[in-house]
């Protein structure tokens, strides 16, 4: 049966080959030939390599945050790909430069950003998008460092030792929430300029209490940035009279708007192709830190080049049509992109419910978005952490080499601090505990069986 995405695709790539032959022909250079059975070797060749991936499509893949794009995204990445427009400045690609404008002005209006008011764009990463706002921190503030809980993502701490600038790191609660009291002591005295808070650690899907950090970094004077590069999306849920998320992670939603940057990552819950990342600064002033000069670059246009506030110089300009198509399928309303993440919440929802009434499971923490981390308890009641990180080792070996309905999970090493209230032994540093991210929507029918196959595993 033919694949109707691949028919819908080719329809489409037919168009690009229109606008190609609007202009003269030309020979193309033998220099590029190659004989159709060596294309074909080569590429069969490269589908056998590539049987050596995980099935990340798969509902039973559920340990890291990989899956596969959208087809309307593939699909719109192959057409504007075959053109490869360089989103740096509009000679190197006018058509895509005006589609990430536009979804970049999107993803502002969605965290609450003035979206003509702001300023933002791609980029090729999450971490490079976290760089550059690290980087605006350090310009905005140069003889002060930044903050961040040891439950944000270690690419903070990498970054600022990339750009020369301290960390002060505090601890989590017991969720993976950033520490408020910590951090109070800490922005007393005086050397912090910016605070990172997190919307959805990529451990725990634990988000900040960003409303508070807020409140605590406005008395001191102190920029706020989030991390929501897994968690953002979820926005989308956090209406007041929407209950699909926590009270307390809905509100921390809401309060990004006050926030002076944000981090989002399209590769993950918006459906793209990696990589798309994307940064925004809520205060469009922000834009004087780029101030660069290029006497071959931004010749085509008076207006602002994408070029000129990104620290990247070439960017897939494919990225923003891929972008731009899958918003134009799926919305940044609840009811649109909001309703598959419905869906994914869902998902960690229902596996926290049926781990809590097995007798030997265990939950670090209740999910708040679709990432859940547990143990299992082994036979015998033994409450030694070596023991349980054993049995979390081998039968994560075991799922993932099954002959029989493999399941592919992650695993998390846990230390004592976080789970201060579970009565276990500890003689090891850390527990090894599964992480499962439930980022697809089809995840939430397949818990029931994931569930089944984890807990009560057999060969």
């Amino acid at each position: 049966m033919p694949d109707p995405w691949s028919e819908t695709a080719a329809a489409a790539t037919a168009r690009i080959a229109e606008w190609e032959a609007l202009w003269p022909a030309f020979n193309s250079s033998p220099t590029l030939a190659l004989p159709e059975e060596r294309t074909s070797a080569i590429l069969a060749d490269l589908a056998e390599r590539l049987w050596e991936n995980y099935p990340f499509f798969h509902p039973s893949y559920a340990g890291q945050m990989l899956k596969p794009p959208h087809p309307i995204a593939a699909a719109a990445y192959a057409m504007a790909q075959r053109i490869n427009p360089n989103n740096h400045a509009l000679d190197g690609g006018p058509a895509t430069a005006h589609l990430e404008i536009e979804v970049v002005r999107d993803l502002a209006s969605m965290i609450g950003f003035d979206a003509l008011h702001s300023l933002g764009h791609l980029t090729s990463s999450g971490t490079i998008a976290n760089l550059e706002a690290l980087w605006v921190a350090r310009e905005s503030h140069p003889e002060k460092g930044i903050l961040c809980s040891d439950a944000a993502h270690y690419t903070h701490q990498r970054m600022a030792d990339l750009l020369r600038m301290p960390v002060t790191v505090v601890g989590a609660d017991p969720t993976g929430r950033m520490d408020l009291d910590a951090l109070e002591t800490a922005l007393a005295g005086g050397s912090i300029g910016t605070v990172v808070a997190t919307a959805g650690t990529t451990a725990t899907g634990a988000v900040d209490d960003i409303a508070a950090i807020l409140d605590l970094a406005s008395a001191h004077g102190v920029r706020v940035h989030v991390d929501a590069a897994y968690g953002g999306f979820f926005r989308l849920l956090a209406g007041a009279d929407d209950d699909a998320l926590r009270p307390d992670t809905a509100a921390a939603f809401r309060a990004i708007a006050r926030a002076d940057s944000v981090v989002i990552d399209p590769h993950k819950h918006g459906l793209q192709p990696y990589g798309c990342g994307s940064v925004l600064f809520r205060d469009p002033a922000v834009g004087r830190f780029y101030a660069h000069d290029s006497p071959y670059t931004y010749f085509t246009s008076a207006a602002l080049h994408l070029g000129e506030i990104s620290l990247e110089c070439s960017r897939a300009g494919a990225s923003a049509a891929a972008l731009w198509a899958t918003l134009q399928a799926f919305p940044l309303r609840p009811d649109g992109l909001g309703a598959i993440l419905r869906q994914t919440r869902q998902a960690a929802v229902t596996w926290a419910s049926l781990l809590q009434d097995e007798p030997t499971a265990r939950l670090i923490a209740d999910p708040e978005l679709d990432i859940i981390a547990f143990y299992l308890m082994p036979k015998g009641g033994d409450r030694r952490t070596s023991a349980i990180s054993a049995l979390t080792q081998e039968r994560f070996d075991r799922l993932m080499n099954a002959p029989r309905d493999p399941v592919y999970l992650a695993t998390l090493r846990v230390p004592s601090a976080h789970l201060g209230d579970h009565d276990l032994e500890w003689d090891t540093d850390t527990l090894l505990a599964f992480r499962s991210v439930l980022m697809k929507p089809e995840h939430l029918d397949a818990v029931p069986a994931l569930h089944d196959r984890v807990v009560h595993f057999t060969e």
